[in-house]
Order: structure tokens, then C-alpha cells, then sequence
């Protein structure tokens, strides 16, 4: 249960409805993971709150005076050669991209990778003719920024980004921390397990029960079986979804019994679920700029290991002896399947290729990473509009609506981020979408 879960269950529990959740991981938050680690708060999973206006994360952090603090950070640049030449440029064309990736509507390119290397080559013709011919520095910026957009959309290419996007995003402070609190706040919040809160008296939450067939009836006088891998069956009126796309796209077609409707079924296989991973490393003291974003750039070619296609380096707000390197799409993929001492071993060598010019580096004291893909109850971080997805402009509504009974009933009902066409991949879009079906029931 996340954030879509947890919404919808407290809220059907404050209205005095007898809620039960099933959750097959060892915790509650989903896609939400704060853990202690050297000392410190980390989120091997959502980082920020995005957004402060009309937030229900936010709301809810303030209705209960509990500060949440935003996080700027600047962007500074390394090369792995240590060329500081063209490092103007550099940031002239990064700050581009940033501000164009932010109106990727309405314009005549179907990708996102197609239009920013079309913004890219056109402000390097007009502004800095002398690189218009330069195919190694253009192929390089390239690749900084398809990385770099991976790691914001968890897209393995920006060129299955579509600039057609139906996302939106909420107003104020995009990156606002809950530092010292940690994400898992919202959730006790929820729960009113915050400060030894005694919990909700309608809600029963059982953890480590991996559901394996929901089995809804079409008539009208049926109840829902919920069966578990333990044999354990539950029977209820009603049933919300919340699992992931990613666990949808692997058991949608033995999940549900009856079969689900192909509308619902498109949607799960048109729709994209992408891969952010984080590798963070504590270190016996600050060794860096704290409020620093730090993107490298690959001079070497030849060198095309993992390591090095990283989408950037940063500091938790929370732990500020440890750094989090940023990966997405396949190098992400692959990190999951080697050991923490060779992940550890590649990203020191990172930082010292790219860092060790200006930097005295130590070795780390302990690393701690997210393995999203690998987790068998997740398989993914969050959703993106791929290029199929204009093509199919009612995927998320579809995937969201409920299946009816002969009355028209809502029996099984959906909900989580990949289901909220506006403010999919973040924790309140899912919260959203938890409220959205906790009031198509209450209001049935």
C-alpha cells in the first residue's frame, strides 16, 4: 500500500466503512521508502514533495505543523578530461533544455529527444557558430541531456519521451524535502500513527500477504474473493487496486478473475513504466558543495560502462556526508544486478574521474541503493507518456476506471499514479487517485 492505498483505505475508515489492506511488502509507503542510514534519514524511493499549491502532501504536512523545507540546488558541471574550455557553453545550452523541457506542448516534434536536439542545434547555429560543425561536442551534450531526462522521467531514451504529455504540475517550490521527518511522515499522518498516534479503529493493514487472484463477480449478489499466496481468502463488497503498472503488465492476465476488458488491457500494454534507481554513499565527512547538482560529462567514448551514464549527483537534504548518483534506464538496470561492493568500487571511480581534479575524495563508509526493477511487488518507479501514448489519449482514465457488476456498481475499483492523467509519477498524483476512488465509493 502507497500512497494511492493508504489515501483511500484512511479515508474509508474515517467514514466509518471496516477497511483491509493487503500488502505484500514488509511496510507500508509503496514506492515511498524512508530508511535510516548513517546516522540520517534517506528516501531510497519519492524524494520531494513536487509542487506546494493544491498539494495534498503538502496540505497535509502543514495542517499539522510539520515544516517541509525546499531544496535549491545549482547545477555545476565536470568533464572527465578536465577540459574547462567550451564549460560556458555547456551551461548556456543546459539551462536551455531545462527551460524548454518545460513546454514541450504544442510543438511539431512527436519526441522529446527529436525536439530538444532540434532547440539544441538551432541555438548553437545562432549563438555559437563556431560549433556548428563540431559532431564530437554536439554528440556529447546529447547524450548529457538524454540522460539527464531519463533520470527526470525514468524513460530508458528521451526519444520515447512524447512531447504530447497530458502532465501538468502543480504550483510553487517543485522540490520541497522532508528532510529530518522523512517521506514516511505523510503516511503516518494518514494513519494517525504520527508521534504514537493510536491508528485508525476500522483499518486492519496485513503486511508480508502477496495477493494472487482477485476474483469479482459480474452478478449483483456476488461478494469479491481475494485469495493470497499464504491460502489465506478474503471476501469483501468492494476491492481497490493500487499495485504498480509495472505489476499489472506481469500478472493482469492471471490476477483477475473474470479476465479484465481489453480497453483496461490496452492500456496496460500501451502505457510505459520506466527505471530510476539511486546509489547513495555516506563518507566520513562532507568532502563536496553541499548545494551543488553535479552533472559529468563522458569525454572518452570508448569508455561506455555503466558508471558512467548516470543522470547526475546529488546531496539528501537529510545526510549531508552522503551522495546520491542517479540512474535510470538501463545503466539502472544493470547496476541491479551486480553486488554492492562492485557498484561501490564503479562509483568511486566515477567521482574520482570526474572530481578528483578539485576535490581531496575519501572512501565511502557504507552504501545503500534502490533496486525498483527487482523488487517483485513494484517492477518499475513510475510511468511516463511514451510516444504510443497520444495515440491512445484515454490509457490513464481507462486504466483508472472501475469494473461495474450487472447493476453498474463498482466492484473492483483502480487506483495509483499510472491512473491520474495530470499528475502521474508523483506521490500526490497517486494520493489523488486514492481520494478519487475512495469517493466513487462513498458516493455509490
Amino acid at each position: 500500500m502507497g500512497s494511492a492505498g493508504v489515501t483511500a483505505a484512511t479515508i474509508l475508515a474515517k467514514a466509518g466503512k471496516r477497511v483491509l489492506g493487503l500488502e505484500a511488502l514488509d511496510r507500508i509507503g509503496g514506492r515511498v521508502k524512508t530508511v535510516q542510514f548513517a546516522g540520517g534519514i534517506i528516501e531510497e524511493g519519492a524524494e520531494w514533495i513536487h509542487g506546494t499549491q493544491n498539494s495534498r502532501v503538502y496540505d497535509l504536512a502543514v495542517q499539522n505543523n510539520i515544516t517541509v523545507i525546499p531544496q535549491d540546488s545549482d547545477f555545476l558541471i565536470f568533464r572527465s578530461d578536465g577540459n574547462q574550455t567550451l564549460m560556458p557553453v555547456y551551461y548556456e545550452l543546459f539551462n536551455l533544455c531545462l527551460e524548454k523541457s518545460e513546454y514541450t506542448t504544442n510543438v511539431s516534434y512527436e519526441s522529446t529527444g527529436d525536439y530538444l536536439t532540434a532547440e539544441i542545434i538551432s541555438y548553437i547555429k545562432k549563438n555559437h557558430p563556431h560549433l556548428e560543425h563540431d559532431k564530437q561536442f554536439i554528440d556529447e551534450f546529447l547524450d548529457v541531456m538524454n540522460l539527464f531526462i531519463n533520470a527526470y522521467e525514468a524513460s530508458y531514451d528521451w526519444h520515447d519521451v512524447t512531447t504530447r504529455s497530458t502532465a501538468e504540475e502543480l504550483g510553487g517550490h517543485l522540490h520541497t524535502s522532508w528532510h529530518k521527518f522523512g517521506y514516511k511522515t505523510f503516511f503516518e499522518l494518514m494513519l494517525n500513527t504520527y508521534n504514537n498516534g493510536p491508528g485508525l479503529q476500522n483499518l486492519d493493514i496485513k503486511l508480508n500477504t502477496e495477493v494472487t487472484k482477485i476474483i469479482w463477480p459480474k452478478d449483483t449478489s456476488g461478494e469479491i474473493k481475494v485469495v493470497c499466496a499464504d491460502g489465506q481468502t478474503y471476501t469483501a463488497n468492494n476491492a481497490i487496486v493500487t499495485v504498480s503498472l509495472g505489476v499489472l503488465k506481469e500478472r493482469y492476465n492471471t490476477l483477475f478473475s473474470p479476465e479484465l476488458p481489453d480497453y483496461k488491457i490496452t492500456s496496460i500494454q500501451k502505457m510505459s513504466i520506466g527505471l530510476l534507481d539511486k546509489v547513495i554513499l555516506n563518507f566520513p565527512h562532507k568532502w563536496w558543495d553541499q548545494n551543488k547538482i553535479y552533472v559529468m560529462i563522458e569525454a572518452d567514448k570508448s569508455n561506455d560502462l555503466w558508471f558512467t551514464r548516470h543522470g547526475d549527483v546529488s546531496t539528501p537534504l537529510a545526510l549531508d556526508t552522503a551522495l546520491t548518483i542517479w540512474l535510470a534506464g538501463e545503466p539502472a538496470k544493470t547496476a541491479e544486478t551486480l553486488t554492492d561492493e562492485i557498484v561501490q568500487q564503479k562509483s568511486m571511480e566515477l567521482l574520482r574521474r570526474f572530481m578528483g581534479r578539485n576535490y581531496t575524495i575519501p572512501e565511502p563508509n557504507g552504501i545503500l541503493r534502490s533496486k525498483w526493477l527487482s523488487n517483485p511487488f513494484v517492477r518499475g518507479s513510475y510511468t511516463y507518456d511514451n510516444l504510443e501514448t497520444p495515440k491512445y489519449p484515454k490509457a490513464r482514465e481507462n486504466l483508472g476506471a472501475p469494473l461495474l457488476d450487472a447493476s453498474g456498481t463498482p466492484r473492483v475499483l483502480f487506483a495509483g499514479e499510472a491512473t491520474n492523467p495530470l499528475h502521474y509519477g508523483t506521490v500526490h498524483g497517486a494520493s489523488e487517485t486514492g481520494y478519487r476512488e475512495a469517493m466513487r465509493l462513498l458516493n455509490a
